[in-house]
Order: C-alpha cells, then sequence, then structure tokens
C-alpha cells in the first residue's frame, strides 16, 4: 500500500472527525508544528453557512500545531474529496513538519487563498479543534489560543449544510 503523511491542523485533528466522519483509520497519528505557516479561521465554507473554517497561510514569523496523520492514498484522496478540493475550496501543498520531540517530517496539507471577512467559526467547530488539540497532546498554549478564538453558535444553515455534504460524502463510493 502506498502510505503518505497528511497535517491536519482543523476539525480533522480530532478522532471522531477522522475516524468517524470521515471514516479513515491512520496508521500512525503525530503531534508536530508547522514552522512558516498561521492558523487562520477566515476561510468561507464550500456552502454558504455565514461560518468560517479553519486554513494555514504562509508566515514566516508563525507556527501552527496541529496532528500529521500516516495514511494511504486513496484516504488522501478522499479528505481531499470531502473537504471540496476538486471543486478549489482547498490546495494540497506539500509542508515541512517538526513532531514535538523534534524530528523533521514532510507531510501534505490544504490551505485556500479563499478568506471571509466578518466570519467566525461557530463555536460547534472550535469544540472539534480543541477536542483534537487535547487528544493528541498538543501545547497548552496553543489550545488556550484555540479556547479563546470568538465564535458564534451554529446557524440553522450550516447544521442543514453540514448534514447534505455528510450525505454525499458517504453516498461517494470510495475504494478499499
Amino acid at each position: 500500500m502506498n502510505w503518505v503523511w497528511y497535517f491536519a491542523y482543523g476539525s480533522n485533528m480530532q478522532a471522531a472527525t477522522f475516524r468517524g466522519r470521515r471514516g479513515i483509520e491512520p496508521r500512525h497519528a503525530v503531534a508536530v508544528r508547522a514552522a512558516g505557516w498561521r492558523l487562520v479561521l477566515d476561510k468561507p465554507p464550500l456552502l454558504p453557512t455565514g461560518h468560517s473554517f479553519a486554513n494555514v497561510v504562509p508566515d514566516e514569523h508563525a507556527v501552527v500545531y496541529g496532528v500529521a496523520y500516516e495514511i494511504s492514498a486513496d484516504d488522501l484522496a478522499h479528505v481531499e474529496f470531502s473537504e471540496g478540493v476538486q471543486l478549489g475550496n482547498y490546495l494540497r501543498v506539500e509542508v515541512e513538519l517538526e513532531t514535538l520531540a523534534g524530528e523533521p517530517l514532510r507531510a501534505c496539507t490544504l490551505t485556500s487563498e479563499k478568506r471571509g471577512q466578518g466570519l467566525q467559526p461557530s463555536t460547534r467547530y472550535m469544540s472539534l479543534l480543541v477536542d483534537g488539540a487535547l487528544e493528541h497532546g498538543l501545547p497548552e498554549h496553543w489550545i488556550t489560543m484555540l479556547r479563546a478564538v470568538p465564535a458564534v453558535e451554529e446557524s440553522e444553515e450550516a447544521k442543514a449544510a453540514r448534514a447534505f455534504l455528510d450525505r454525499v460524502i458517504a453516498k461517494k463510493n470510495r475504494p478499499h
């Protein structure tokens, strides 16, 4: 099997999302940091719901913490499908990572040039990021920062859009 490393910095850090909602069982999961990238939470959604999502943008003075998953190439294709890469929602890029123990690791991640002014993430979405950060032992200052992000209650539009996207993802015939 062809294995690849994928860097998750948003809701995919949370096991219930990655393993449950996405249906992916990684071979390895490692807490990591990506120097030269900054986490922003102003990414507009694929379907208009009034909330924003996580994104990383180049910034030589910043660091983003997250999880590197070793997954199959087929599972990476599924991640990209579920995140709307084929529709231009995100773009795959290669990143240099470092484990919290200081070991280098190269992975791919998803980024977008789309930015939404005035959008905030939902409290539900931010709880997924905090849960994922806690599950993987990310640094306390990172968890504190995630908890401090201004968020709003999830809209009915967001709930409906998530349910619709979940049905689309579930119907996709994933090769295994």
